[in-house]
């Protein structure tokens, strides 16, 4: 599924990504591994949710959420957006992000990672209210909130890249 290998992409260049470029684009490949406690899907509202210690691992990339929405479009199975809930960890070797809530929009192309968003790499992070990730772009925005600013922990000798940024 396309939204796994968008989710990657929000790790390696959210802001923290140390690999010289972008993540791997061929994750299609390989299979998907989808766990849950429950599973209901809704063909009228075109819906899958699965909950209770959601795992999607495919390759070495983990989504660890407590709900995972699939909403299909209309015509088609293509994804028009998977939103996982609760406890979101996404994680792929050393790098990592954390949220209450991640949100992909397969047909905007973007990510966006809120309630309490934080992108780690071994010892550098960045923390905001929201961090978002344009796909086509390749672009990331955090941004602050009402009395929370943007935060940066970056250690010296680390490789800290963001897109837009040399």
């Amino acid at each position: 599924m396309r939204w796994v290998m968008v989710l990657v992409l929000v790790l390696s260049l959210t802001g923290l990504g140390a690999a010289k470029g972008p993540a791997p684009l061929l994750r299609n490949s390989q299979p998907i591994q989808l766990k849950s406690d429950h599973l209901a899907t809704d063909s009228s509202n075109r819906t899958a949710r699965f909950t209770g210690r959601v795992t999607a691992q495919q390759g070495d990339l983990t989504i660890l959420c407590d709900e995972l929405v699939v909403r299909y479009a209309e015509k088609g199975n293509d994804v028009e957006e998977v939103t996982a809930n609760g406890n979101v960890r996404i994680t792929q070797g050393e790098r990592s992000a954390f949220a209450g809530r991640a949100v992909y929009d397969n047909k905007g192309g973007m990510i966006r990672l809120d309630q309490s968003p934080r992108v780690q790499q071994g010892d550098n992070t960045i923390v905001g209210a929201t961090i978002i990730y344009q796909v086509n772009e390749l672009k990331s925005v955090v941004t602050g909130g009402p009395g929370q600013r943007v935060e940066a922990v970056i250690r010296p000798g680390s490789d800290l890249r963001t897109p837009g940024l040399k």
